[in-house]
């Protein structure tokens, strides 16, 4: 039989084949786009960092009261050591910038996705997913044993239809989408999925991870009319490990997230309805069964949430950078911070990166699996830290190679 390294080696040669094959590099952030990669100074143009919160002096001040109060690390997962006094401080501050009744944080936004989805649905149940939700989204949906169906990304019609062929074979049905593409910056169409939810007694949850700290508004489930929570006349699943059915009330309306994009720390987190944060608490294995996140990380991400809510000028800027963007290289009007310039070729996506690195930017090459084949792309995130100087630079770049 071939040795183990063997096979990895032909695994790793057909990657390598279709240009897929990832090195990691070394590289120093020394504030929020300034980047050091093989002793060369770089603006970057990859970070999700959008407000530079990783760097920012208040950040940095709580989380270093937090380290010399509390220590490294928080010894065991939030059930077994004891909910350190942070996070109810953030989740309410997180709840509060959100406008639902309670959050629960996780250790990432990974975490927040595994442990979510299962303990909502599973075998009987359906998951209607946009094709371009994250991967641990999916991973999520697969994990919870429910029935898995794609519709067209951002397609209402196409998520509907599945819905009238689908749903009343279901006990449960949970409509999965992003506020924030991650990979091309556009948008949900909240609105239409909402009278959805709505119309056939299903359950909406939204990816927010690009949205915090970037989008005018805190919430755009909120903001759109909605609370938090489970439909009042929903079931649990039949092998719910409570006695009793969990998540009743609310509208329905389920939105995770990330602290470790615009929140520039660490973790992850769910918003909704009291009653649903407090079953997640009992039945999310990812959180029972996880140690809990440093203090230090904990401090951090209250610091960043109260600069948001302070200082809307500062989260205005990502947008404002990433629409100054495309009206100079003459694409559609920037939804959000991230904006993809597709060049669809592998080759011709690493040697584009590899000039703009030449030049002095960081623009991270996104290939396949991560998009769709024949969509290679520059994926280019805008900070509030840039400068216009530097957002003309690099679009002068893009015009006189005429990727565009």
């Amino acid at each position: 039989m071939p040795a183990l390294d063997d096979i990895l080696q032909q695994k790793m040669e057909v990657l390598e084949s279709k240009h897929q094959h990832r090195v990691l590099c070394v590289t120093d952030r020394q504030d929020g786009v300034v980047v050091m990669r093989g002793g060369k100074s770089l603006i970057s143009f990859s970070c999700n960092d959008y407000l530079g919160l990783s760097h920012h002096p208040k950040v940095i001040a709580a989380a270093k009261t937090a380290l010399e109060q509390y220590g490294t690390g928080a010894g065991a997962s939030r059930l077994v050591t004891g909910n350190h006094p942070l996070y109810d401080e953030l989740e309410a501050a997180l709840a509060a910038y959100k406008g639902t009744e309670a959050a629960c944080i996780f250790g990432s936004g990974y975490l927040a996705n595994l442990g979510t989805m299962p303990a909502l649905v599973g075998k009987g149940d359906l998951i209607l997913a946009d094709k371009f939700v994250h991967a641990c989204m999916i991973d999520a949906a697969r994990l919870s044993g429910a029935t898995v169906m794609r519709f067209a990304h951002n397609n209402f019609e196409h998520c509907r239809m599945l819905l009238e062929a689908n749903r009343i074979e279901h006990q449960n049905c949970l409509i999965l989408t992003e506020t924030v593409f991650s990979m091309d910056g556009d948008r949900a169409p909240i609105r239409g999925l909402k009278t959805l939810v709505n119309a056939s007694d299903s359950w909406l949850m939204t990816d927010d991870a690009h949205g915090l700290g970037v989008l005018s508004s805190p919430s755009p489930l909120v903001g759109e009319g909605g609370e938090g929570g489970l439909s009042p006349t929903s079931h649990t699943r039949k092998d719910s490990p409570l006695p009793n059915p969990p998540p009743q009330g609310g509208r329905g309306l389920i939105e995770m997230g990330t602290l470790s994009k615009a929140t520039g720390s660490y973790g992850g987190y769910v918003c909704g309805s009291k009653t649903l944060v407090e079953y997640l608490k009992t039945a999310a294995r990812t959180l029972i069964y996880s140690t809990a996140l440093p203090p230090a990380n904990i401090a951090a991400s209250l610091a960043a949430i109260q600069i948001m809510q302070s200082e809307p000028e500062l989260v205005a800027k990502p947008l404002q950078h990433a629409k100054y963007f495309t009206q100079l290289v003459g694409l559609p009007e920037a939804q959000s911070a991230i904006v993809p310039v597709i060049l669809k070729d592998n080759d011709k996506v690493l040697a584009a990166s590899a000039l703009l690195e030449e030049k002095g930017f960081l623009v991270a090459a996104i290939r396949p699996p991560t998009v769709p084949e024949n969509t290679a792309r520059l994926r280019f995130a805008f900070s509030a830290l840039h400068t216009r100087e530097q957002i003309e630079a690099v679009a002068d770049i893009i015009k006189a190679q005429g990727w565009l």
